[in-house]
């Protein structure tokens, strides 16, 4: 376990160096990327994210301050908050793909050999299934 901690320390600490952006912002501007219309409801977004919805509204707020990230009214019931993610936001994420990809691939599969990486993929799928299944 201390050593997962060990990996997720390093690749927040190259991440922020390179690019000023920590992994749990990093985590928000992917979520939004990978949606349609690049925008998600907070209180999904948060679910993504693993995160309290307080917690997110905070990083949304630092993200907005940033260009990053805006809040829009969701048109759908008029309640609800989206974070859209906006085109700087997007280029932001471009640039820090690479750093964050070229980190992972260093410090954590480099490290490992192709019978590890598949027993890896084999461990992560069952607690995937298992922790997916008891929500």
């Amino acid at each position: 376990m201390y050593g997962w901690m060990l990996l997720e320390d390093r690749l927040d600490r190259e991440l922020v160096r390179e690019t000023g952006i920590s992994h749990a912002y990093y985590e928000i501007l992917v979520q939004l990327s990978e949606t349609e219309g690049r925008s998600l409801r907070m209180s999904e977004l948060a679910d993504r994210c693993l995160s309290s919805r307080s917690r997110l509204s905070h990083a949304v707020s630092r993200l907005e301050e940033r260009g990053w990230v805006r809040r829009q009214v969701c048109a759908e019931d008029g309640r609800g908050q989206l974070a859209v993610l906006t085109d700087a936001g997007f280029t932001a994420l471009e640039a820090a793909a690479p750093v964050h990809v070229d980190s992972v691939r260093t410090h954590l599969f480099d490290q490992l050999s192709p019978e590890q990486v598949e027993a890896l993929r084999d461990i992560g799928e069952t607690l995937l299934h298992h922790l997916a299944d008891s929500d």
